[in-house]
């Protein structure tokens, strides 16, 4: 794979609370400059990004119901909708991580439906077809866990499952903290419950192209970066 191929699959993202319009306006150049997949940002500067890479094939993705998934799916529905009429091409909903983690599969569907529904009916109204990627938080589930919310995600009609956002806390038994992004297992469980029908992205602590690597090997054909320049300098072609 060469480093072009590669920054077509790479989500060039900052989604720290802290984020400034000017750190922004750099995300989408280095965006441009390197021509990755889209710029992945909060929805508050989903109108910024757009402005900044119309017309340079960078897709603008926002994230919805972040970093918890637990709005109600009125909320994330009405929230995606807004992002795409404000340019989102790409919405990363979190899913209702509780409703998993309870067995309720009926719940975990309907609230990504709900997305789905409305980031596609927007997208009709602006001529464009939205991408829904789904954020399980891999971290908190056990396989069965991410099996189920796989296909709820797939009977939603979702476009891509996700592993990570980033942003989660998990702790064992002593209450060490855990890892809590991309996993090449869990990546590689994704891709056979889902097929070839869906997507899969890994997201949350890629930092050098070796983890890159080992999670496109695993199954992913998307990666949600920060360090994303580091990873195509050091990318071997």
């Amino acid at each position: 794979m060469t480093k072009q191929e590669l920054a077509k699959m790479i989500d060039h993202t900052l989604l720290a609370a802290a984020a400034t319009r000017a750190q922004i306006k750099n995300l989408c150049s280095e965006a441009k400059k390197y021509g990755f997949a889209s710029v992945c940002v909060n929805p508050v500067w989903v109108k910024l990004a757009a402005d900044e890479l119309k017309g340079s094939g960078v897709a603008v993705c926002s994230v919805i119901g972040f970093p918890l998934g637990a709005d109600a799916s009125s909320v994330k529905a009405f929230a995606a909708s807004q992002a795409v009429l404000d340019g989102a091409d790409e919405v990363d909903m979190v899913m209702n991580i509780g409703a998993a983690k309870q067995g309720d599969s009926d719940l975990v569907q309907s609230d990504i439906e709900a997305v789905v529904q409305a980031a596609k009916k927007a997208g009709g109204e602006v001529g464009k077809n939205v991408v829904v990627k789904v954020i399980l938080e891999t971290c908190y589930l056990i396989d069965q866990e991410i099996e189920k919310a796989c296909l709820a995600a797939k009977s939603a009609a979702a476009d891509f499952v996700k592993t990570s956002t980033g942003f989660a806390t998990p702790k064992n038994s002593d209450g060490k903290a855990l890892f809590n992004g991309a996993m090449a297992e869990h990546v590689s469980l994704m891709r056979r419950t889902v097929g070839d029908e869906m997507g899969v992205k890994a997201s949350g602590g890629i930092r050098d192209a070796r983890n890159a690597a080992v999670l496109i090997a695993a199954g992913a054909n998307r990666l949600g970066c920060s360090s994303s320049i580091k990873i195509l300098q050091e990318w071997e072609d």
